[in-house]
This record gives structure tokens, C-alpha cells and sequence, in this order.
């Protein structure tokens, strides 16, 4: 039984001590550098009327006539 418990503390002290060498180990890398997305310039085109008129007959039908359409646009 003492045998067993003494086995399981070491199994646990290495496994604190692995997680604390990680932990050290993992905050000396700096971190990436990241690169921000441009934004495009062209203005985020719409949808024709045809379509728009689609969706707002979809969302008519699914809501019972109580939802709209306000704006739909490309993304």
C-alpha cells in the first residue's frame, strides 16, 4: 500500500514539475507576429433586385408576414 501511494505522489510531483517547465518554457517564445487583413477599397456589392425579391418572399413565408427584409448585401 505504501508502495503504491509513494508511486502515485512521484507520478503527480512530475507531472506539477513537467507542467511548470512547459508553463516557462512556453512564455520565453514570443509570440507570432500577426499580420492584419487589409480592408478592401471596393464598396461591398449588392444584391439585384431579383434576388432581393427572393429573399424577401422567403422570409415572408417562414415568418407568416410578420418578419422584412431591410437590407442584404454581399459578403
Amino acid at each position: 500500500m505504501i508502495v503504491g501511494m509513494l508511486t502515485v505522489f512521484v507520478i503527480l510531483l512530475i507531472v506539477i514539475w513537467g507542467g511548470k517547465l512547459l508553463i516557462a518554457v512556453v512564455n520565453k517564445v514570443p509570440p507570432e507576429e500577426v499580420v492584419p487583413a487589409k480592408k478592401s477599397a471596393k464598396p461591398a456589392s449588392t444584391i439585384d433586385g431579383g434576388t432581393m425579391a427572393i429573399l424577401q418572399e422567403v422570409v415572408s413565408q417562414i415568418t407568416g408576414g410578420k418578419g422584412k427584409v431591410a437590407s442584404a448585401k454581399k459578403i
